[in-house]
């Protein structure tokens, strides 16, 4: 039976979903309202290699939705890398942004 995973990962900054989109060669984010299997989310959302529906992250509140199926529809893994390449473009967007504001 499918059902929609929500983990409490903190993806808030659009602009690091969006390089971390490039930083893996995706499609960028779109924004809007999207039909998971059982279930309609609103928030940016990332459509990951060979995943059937695409991850939304809600950005206000920094939720995470997809329904991967328990692997079925996609493989946790690319779920894992794309929150790695946002943690990294997140951190290199902040460090930049505080070298900026020390000059």
């Amino acid at each position: 039976m499918s059902h929609v995973v929500q983990i409490s990962t903190q993806v808030r900054d659009a602009a690091a979903v969006r390089a971390g989109c490039v930083r893996l060669g995706l499609d960028q984010p779109v924004e809007g309202k999207l039909k998971l299997f059982s279930e309609t989310v609103t928030g940016l959302a990332v459509q990951l290699r060979q995943w059937r529906y695409p991850v939304v992250f809600h950005t206000t509140t920094g939720e995470t939705k997809y329904d991967n199926y328990q692997g079925h529809w996609g493989e946790q893994e690319r779920r894992d890398e794309f929150l790695q390449a946002y943690a990294v473009e997140k951190a290199t967007i902040e460090a930049r942004d505080e070298w900026l504001r020390r000059q």
